[in-house]
């Protein structure tokens, strides 16, 4: 059962947003429906030379084969990468290309820690190169992770809803689209990154002037998974604040969008909400004419409650000592994001699950907070979930390597895990 908090406030719903991003007034790129690049370069008039330059042809463009094009080796700029990474197909990321209209969905919006993925302080250290931070700064690497976030697209009897876990400091940016950075320095007219030699800042400056007279864009921009025009619900599982340092910026969406948010929170975790974001608990305390977050808080006890005609069940797990978290279930699914141990009463609540998203910190051990990978194979093994994808991965765990590691475990013993990506969307029934 849910406490409800909040006074009721009965609003029409809101019609289905169709993500598209416009860079100029006739755009060059467009999103699909998971918030990846397709091209439309051709509609430009990019020049035969341009192309040509970076490999690419006027044909290729035409057709839309960007699925394979190479970029010379000599002169390989990060820009020249960055940009091949956002006019490459993503038919095989585009995991809901081919969605029912009835057919629900959950998109990882964020897989990260606290800090997220790549560190700052990985990305300015002269001396030591952190091989993942590295890949992680150009869009479309699998390491680049968000705070641990999902979005659930759920398809009920009153339609289309969204339903998001937790909403930590960066909701923004995997809601909505966000500038191409260099070491997380945005300049919309341009663009500063670190650790790169003069000539090829020079080199990377000339392609995006060159774009420019061609017409293809005045800045590059890109999205790491989804446009999300409206929210209908937040679920937090704690109150740390990579779960609910983007409260605070819900703003956007109430004031813009839509009246207010639901949201559904633990007890002990609104008794914090009311010390780090009491006015928005308690709105009589903000200045006149000040905008805020409206938002209509929910409090959930040990009972399954129901959000948007879809059931959840509190899976209460223990996140450091004597501090409790809280996964849920939705249908078969099974959603553990902060945890570091899983107590003897939660197991039953876990039995016959089909999917399990748990949390897996690092390749070697666990922390005091966090399962670490050995640890979350142990508890997969133990649960025994049809398939099991890991989130919550701090710098250390290589998306590509990892993988190619738990793959092997298939053919060892039959187990179906992977390591989660920002942006990863996953057709389920719900």
């Amino acid at each position: 059962m849910v406490q409800y908090l909040g006074t009721v406030r009965v609003t029409s719903s809101l019609p289905s947003f169709r993500r598209q991003i416009d860079v100029r007034s006739s755009p060059p790129f467009s999103l699909s429906r998971n918030g990846f690049f397709s091209s439309s370069l051709s509609r430009k008039g990019l020049s035969s030379s341009s192309l040509s330059r970076y490999g690419l042809s006027s044909s290729s463009v035409s057709r839309n084969e960007f699925s394979s094009f190479a970029l010379p080796r000599i002169g390989f700029s990060p820009f020249k990468r960055i940009l091949q990474a956002c006019l490459q197909s993503n038919a095989s990321r585009n995991a809901d290309a081919n969605l029912h209209a009835d057919q629900s969905e959950i998109i990882f919006m964020g897989t990260g820690t606290s800090e997220g993925i790549p560190r700052l302080s990985c990305l300015t250290n002269p001396s030591n190169k952190c091989p993942v931070c590295s890949k992680a700064v150009e869009p479309g690497n699998k390491n680049r992770r968000l705070n641990t976030s999902l979005l659930i697209r759920y398809h009920g009897p009153s339609g289309r809803r969204n339903i998001l876990i937790d909403v930590g400091k960066y909701v923004t940016e995997s809601s909505a689209v966000t500038a191409l950075c260099f070491s997380t320095i945005v300049l919309f007219d341009g663009f500063l990154h670190l650790g790169i030699n003069q000539n090829e800042t020079e080199e990377s400056l000339g392609f995006m002037h060159e774009l420019e007279r061609d017409g293809v864009c005045h800045y590059v921009t890109c999205c790491i998974s989804v446009r999300l025009r409206t929210i209908d619900a937040v679920i937090i599982t704690h109150s740390h604040a990579d779960a609910i340092g983007g409260l605070d910026d819900l703003r956007d969406w109430t004031n813009n969008v839509q009246p207010y948010i639901p949201i559904y929170v633990a007890e002990r975790d609104f008794e914090v909400m009311k010390k780090t974001h009491y006015y928005l608990v308690d709105t009589s305390v903000v200045t006149p004419g000040a905008a805020v977050s409206e938002l209509q808080f929910n409090i959930i006890h040990k009972e399954p409650f129901i959000v948007n005609d879809l059931k959840f069940t509190p899976l209460p797990v223990w996140h450091g000592r004597d501090y409790c978290s809280l996964g849920f279930r939705f249908g078969n699914i099974c959603y553990i994001s902060d945890v570091s141990e899983i107590p003897e009463e939660t197991y039953p609540l876990l039995k016959d699950c089909e999917l399990l998203i748990m949390d897996a910190l690092r390749p070697d051990r666990s922390s005091s907070t966090h399962f670490g990978l050995p640890r979350a194979l142990e508890e997969v093994r133990k649960i025994q979930p049809r398939r099991t994808l890991f989130t919550g991965m701090m710098h250390l765990m290589d998306h590509d390597n990892v993988n190619e590691y738990l793959a092997k475990l298939m053919e060892t013993e039959g187990l179906d895990v992977q390591l989660s990506y920002d942006g990863l969307c996953v057709p389920v029934t719900l």
